[in-house]
């Protein structure tokens, strides 16, 4: 099930500002299994899963629904799209790259030759076929959105690969989450949030709005189990990964230390994270308000915005079962 789930939101085309098709799907898939689900001005869809303790907590858990797309910005004479980054686009992992449109229309990414120094990701363009500009408007218009387009195969007996894993493996551990928690002792607060790459701000509305008592992201890691490739100290296959601090967020202890005993609860192994870069929705939470005690749960995943990131289902698997007992425990 967390396998096909996974597959689903994968194949949902949605970059940041644009999650709407990917919030139809969990929707689909979360109908009739939850308490309440609404959206709210941001995009962010909600969904509530009550909890049966007269003194629940209200647990926020926050999975982002966007991934790293480019946007056109002009269209030139000979029907070639110019176009900037929607959140962190490499030039070395985008040339060459089949995208794809929300209406259907496909095109090739690459950069064009500079005459001094190397190319930049300013030098990006798409060619969708067409023979000069009125055709190409006939096809798109400028301030229409593409991404890599949705490829998902596997690496192997137990990895999976394919350009939106980050973050949709962790919608897929929500929803999964959101589908198994039965009587938990907490509220689960599911927000499925917008706009990460760009800023954690779906997560940062949502946070002030829905006034939680714990927070909890659910986002990928980095790696360091691939040639000269060592730090972070994280492997695919050797368990999710409990935070310790990234760039924008020091781990609420008492968050960080229930994880590590529900990993115990749940007999799973568990990675310990240190990130020196990057940071995930669970700052947006954590700087909420007046402050709300957060953690982050993450999946180690090769490649991170490429149309090639990969991640290890075992590690998913022990992410849920941590999940399923963290609800409870907290």
């Amino acid at each position: 099930m967390l396998r096909d789930t996974l597959k689903t939101l994968l194949n949902a085309w949605g970059p940041s500002g644009n999650e709407h098709n990917v919030a139809e799907e969990i929707k689909a898939l979360l109908g009739g299994h939850v308490d309440a689900i609404r959206t709210d001005a941001m995009g962010n869809l909600i969904v509530e899963k009550y909890g049966q303790d007269d003194n629940a907590k209200r647990i926020m858990i926050s999975a982002h629904m966007d991934h790293i797309g480019m946007v056109v910005t002009a269209i030139e004479k000979e029907g070639f799209l110019r176009v900037a980054p929607v959140g962190g686009l490499s030039l070395k992992a985008s040339e060459y790259r089949h995208v794809v449109f929300e209406n259907g229309v496909e095109g090739v990414l690459l950069s064009q030759p500079v005459q001094n120094g190397e190319p930049k990701v300013k030098d990006l363009f798409i060619d969708i076929g067409a023979a000069d500009r009125e055709e190409a408007l006939s096809m798109v218009q400028v301030g229409d959105f593409a991404v890599y387009a949705p490829h998902v195969f596997p690496l192997g007996k137990h990895r999976i690969a394919a350009p939106a894993m980050y973050d949709r493996c962790a919608c897929a551990l929500l929803v999964e989450l959101l589908l198994y928690a039965e009587d938990q002792k907490n509220t689960i607060v599911g927000v499925f949030s917008t706009q990460e790459e760009l800023g954690l701000r779906g997560a940062r509305v949502a946070a002030f709005a829905e006034e939680p008592d714990i927070g909890l992201a659910l986002d990928v890691t980095g790696w360091g189990d691939t040639p000269e490739n060592k730090l972070p100290d994280l492997k695919l296959g050797a368990g999710p990964a409990v935070k310790i601090m990234d760039a924008y967020m020091v781990a609420s202890p008492m968050v960080r230390d229930a994880l590590f005993e529900a990993a115990d609860l749940a007999d799973v192994a568990v990675q310990r994270e240190v990130l020196p870069y990057g940071g995930t929705d669970g700052a947006a939470i954590q700087h909420s308000r007046g402050g709300v005690p957060t953690g982050t749960l993450s999946i180690p995943c090769r490649y991170v915005h490429s149309a090639c990131e990969t991640i290890d289902m075992r590690d998913m698997e022990g992410a849920l079962k941590i999940l399923l007992q963290f609800v409870n425990l907290i």
